[in-house]
């Protein structure tokens, strides 16, 4: 009898514990144009939960580890991104076709003009900044704040970010906690870092962390990076940025 109770109790512990595991694996797809059905080669797929990217090849098909309610997101040039949820019927069959709608762009003469040059060489000299970008580097921190022109008082200005408990600085790191984890995990992955490195739309990396786009600028503002560097840098600048201010808010934060 008591051969029997242990067996039944070890057959129940191997079952709850199948239960409670979920294990990965790959999901197959096609990704085809909305307008032509052709099929659509280097569409970028990320896995957001597990952080893992991969790109379709010339059928349009790819392979990624995920799991039931994994989301994927998914991005080419010139159409809509798209959000797709992994659900138990794509596991169970392993294939889904997967539509993305092209982007009606309307481009427009643009003119930049930073600064009222003359076309004069001895003029324009003078009115071009021979440096506009530098960094304050703190005492026991591996890396500095870089700040520009409008961004005067920098170091004071990041001690009140990291101390003042009603700063965004405060309350970004401070309550997203597990996504910021994702920093470290994001450059493992080499597909997610070939995408970063040819965007700065700052979509991904949104999606990726959890937050609006729009507050990006003010998250490296507030670590004193410069207006230029906020408007030029890609992607993956960016998130190394980031993860670099997380760094420094964890080392004065103690």
């Amino acid at each position: 009898m008591k051969y029997l109770v242990a067996f039944l109790f070890f057959t129940f512990s191997i079952t709850a514990f199948s239960q409670q595991t979920t294990v990965s694996k790959k999901i197959h797809g096609t990704v085809i144009s909305g307008t032509s059905t052709f099929p659509l080669q280097d569409v970028n797929i990320i896995n957001i939960n597990k952080v893992k990217g991969t790109v379709t090849n010339v059928r349009g098909n790819f392979d990624i580890d995920a799991e039931v309610n994994d989301t994927l997101h998914i991005t080419m040039i010139g159409f809509q991104s798209l959000r797709v949820r992994v659900t138990n019927d794509w596991v169970k069959n392993g294939n889904a076709k997967i539509e993305l709608t092209e982007k009606a762009i309307a481009l427009e003469d643009v003119v930049v003009r930073k600064y009222n040059l003359t076309g004069y060489l001895e003029v324009d000299t003078k009115l071009i900044p021979d440096q506009e970008n530098f960094r304050y580097s703190i005492s026991g921190l591996p890396q500095g704040y870089e700040a520009g022109e409008y961004s005067p008082k920098a170091f004071s200005r990041v001690m009140n970010s990291i101390f003042n408990p009603a700063d965004m600085l405060y309350n970004f790191f401070g309550n997203k906690p597990k996504e910021l984890r994702k920093l470290k995990e994001m450059k493992k992955d080499n597909t997610v870092k070939a995408l970063l490195e040819t965007k700065f739309d700052r979509e991904t990396i949104a999606i990726l962390l959890g937050i609006d786009k729009n507050d990006i600028p003010e998250i490296l503002q507030h670590c004193n990076y410069s207006e230029a560097f906020i408007q030029t840098a890609n992607d993956l600048q960016i998130l190394d940025a980031i993860s670099q201010c997380y760094e420094q808010y964890k080392v004065l934060k103690k």
